[in-house]
């Protein structure tokens, strides 16, 4: 299928499929015009791009990824045994990024709490020292 009915059957946009061409994630043969032919398959390793990618994993690591993994049913399985450690040092990763932005959500809190009111979502100025009478 060429790149137009690719677009429609994954409902991702050309250039995403070019960049995941870039990364080594996606490998559409080519016409000897240069124009780019997918096949099945590739609409379902899209799928999976597109999956590892909502989980939080970069494309480096998903290029890594793809080769490993099987679909079961509606779930990606690993099937390399170096893959588990991988997977769970980048769920740590993860995790600590939840973390620190679960930190920053609550320093913003204890700021937004510490605000004077003056009406939803307006903070007041500092005010300017009196001028010091001569």
């Amino acid at each position: 299928m060429r790149m137009k009915e690719m677009v429609r059957r994954t409902g991702v946009h050309e250039r995403l499929l070019r960049y995941y061409e870039q990364q080594g994630l996606l490998t559409p043969d080519r016409l000897p015009s240069g124009y780019r032919i997918y096949g099945e398959s590739d609409v379902e390793t899209v799928r999976r791009i597109r999956c590892l990618l909502a989980a939080g994993l970069p494309t480096a690591l998903i290029a890594q990824v793809l080769p490993c993994i099987r679909a079961d049913d509606e779930h990606l399985v690993p099937t390399c045994p170096d893959l588990l450690a991988q997977l769970r040092r980048e769920s740590e990763r993860i995790t600590r990024a939840i973390e620190d932005l679960q930190a920053s959500r609550a320093i913003l809190h204890t700021i937004i709490a510490a605000a004077p009111s003056g009406g939803p979502g307006t903070l007041r100025p500092p005010q300017p020292a009196a001028a010091e009478a001569s």
